[in-house]
């Protein structure tokens, strides 16, 4: 796919990046919309508690298991091709569980909505990493990207309130408008790609096989891990799988002429890094998320539409990435702006510890627009970080590698929180008093996983250095590109 050669973004190049972002506010503001209607479902179908949760962790499952080679599938069939099709298919399951009439409908179809979220993601994003030329391009290109998939999000909370408020069914259905309206202009705008020529070598099928069910096994253990001593031997079976898996992908990817992975890429120390940072930032929001969502409406008794305008604050990020992360960038380097979201998230995750049982709004407003902020100075510039030291061949593993890193944050993030909740729980007398306890013992974990985020981050602090780029058309030097490491 060819390169946008302008130095400034032309009007052509503006319209196809936000047919892109489309698709990551599509899947930012549907599992949001979901978060908020499960109790409404829950009840309307008459499900059981673990069948309601499997409804939420059948996407997690889909999309965890196959980001990474979804993100291959990208390089080596096409990203047109890969973006189109699983578009379709997230549509048409979007669409059937609107319909649906029994738990395991819907847990089917969140499930293959997960899996066409991971192949459509990093497919749209390798468009970006393809199509804008490395340096200012490029680097806006995927901070609007990355701001627009966090205001899906925010958004999404509120936009489930209300067609929560209408029927739950417009929950599954007001998707499949966005992603028809996408598709069609998609089809129109996106350019046309000779199709990568397989090598004569064959694919990498027994790597693929081997790749997905480790990262199902895996995401399934850690899913389970909010069960905490439940059923523990199915936990830690699952585990031990996955790694097991893990261990026999490696083996085959070293002996595979033509690799699923090369696993040189993994020498790529930035990129590394990045991808770990992602995981443990991902983690911290969504399990802080998570908790404040449980405070709100179990303890001071917020409706789902009154939580949902109370966070809506923490999407400022996606004002905030696309107009001042751009700048910051510019004058500091992606790589101190990243530790400086890290930074500004220990803070806003530390001051909500010592929560209290009548907290006001405007108490809990300052946790919340500085959580917002931090999520905008981070997970833009870490997308740059996972990407720009990567070859165009390999950008749709990059991408995938990333969002295979987040998506295993956000069930950490959550499942540890559940799991750390019920720990703190177990033998409280669940007055209100208890429970407040546990929720704050729970928060703990947000901050640990931003501080173990920040001293990941720092290791790349020694190399970075201001790239300069928003001043001029060619691409400058970028702050800790490849480590010196060779790929």
């Amino acid at each position: 796919m060819s390169t946008v050669p302008a130095a400034r973004m032309s009007g052509r190049a503006w319209v196809l990046l936000l047919v892109l972002c489309g698709t990551i506010f599509l899947e930012g503001s549907d599992v949001a919309m979901l978060a908020v209607a499960i109790p409404t479902i829950r009840a309307d179908l008459g499900l059981t508690t673990g069948t309601a949760a499997w409804v939420m962790s059948g996407y997690v499952l889909g999309y965890a298991g196959f980001t990474l080679l979804g993100g291959r599938a990208a390089d080596l069939l096409g990203r047109r091709r890969m973006f189109l099709t699983w578009l379709g298919v997230f549509l048409v399951f979007s669409m059937l569980g609107g319909f649906a009439t029994d738990g395991w409908m819907l847990v089917v179809a969140r499930f293959v909505t997960g899996v066409a979220a991971a192949f459509m993601t990093p497919a749209a994003m390798s468009i970006i990493t393809t199509s804008y030329p490395e340096g200012p391009q490029r680097n806006k290109a995927l901070l609007v990207f990355a701001g627009v998939g966090a205001g899906g999000f925010s958004l999404g909370l509120v936009i489930g309130g209300l067609l929560t408020e209408l029927g739950w069914r417009w929950v599954f259905f007001a998707p499949v408008v966005l992603a028809g309206a996408i598709l069609l202009a998609a089809l129109r705008l996106l350019p046309a790609e000779a199709r990568p020529q397989p090598t004569h070598r064959g694919y990498d099928l027994a790597g693929a096989a081997s790749a997905a069910a480790a990262m199902l096994l895996l995401a399934f253990g850690i899913v389970r891990l909010e069960h905490r001593g439940e059923g523990l031997g199915l936990t830690l079976g699952a585990f031990a799988a996955g790694l097991a898996l893990v261990g026999a992908f490696i083996v085959i990817e070293r002996r595979a002429k033509a690799p699923l992975v090369r696993l040189g890429i993994f020498r790529k120390a930035a990129m590394v890094r990045a991808d770990l940072a992602a995981l443990l930032f991902l983690g911290a929001f969504f399990g802080f998320q998570f908790i404040v969502t449980l405070y709100l409406q179990e303890l001071r008794g917020w409706s789902s539409l009154q939580t949902a305008i109370a966070l809506i604050v923490m999407g400022c990020d996606a004002v905030l990435a696309p107009i001042l992360t751009p700048r910051l960038v510019n004058r500091y380097g992606h790589t101190r702006v990243i530790f400086g979201g890290f930074l500004l998230a220990i803070v806003a995750y530390g001051l909500f510890l010592t929560v209290e049982m009548d907290w006001s709004y405007a108490a809990m407003f300052p946790t919340l627009i500085i959580a917002g902020t931090a999520f905008a100075l981070a997970y833009g510039p870490l997308t740059i970080a996972a990407t720009n030291s990567v070859a165009e061949e390999e950008q749709g593993l990059a991408g995938g590698l990333l969002y295979t890193f987040t998506q295993f944050g956000s069930a950490v993030g959550i499942s540890a929180v559940t799991a750390v909740y019920g720990i703190a729980a177990v033998g409280a007398d669940g007055s209100p008093g208890a429970v407040l306890d546990a929720y704050r013992t729970a928060l703990v974990v947000p901050v640990v996983m931003v501080l173990l985020g920040a001293a990941v981050s720092a290791f790349g602090l020694r190399n970075a250095r201001p790239a300069g780029q928003w001043k001029g058309a060619a691409p400058a030097a970028h702050d800790e590109v490849s480590d010196g490491v060779p790929g």
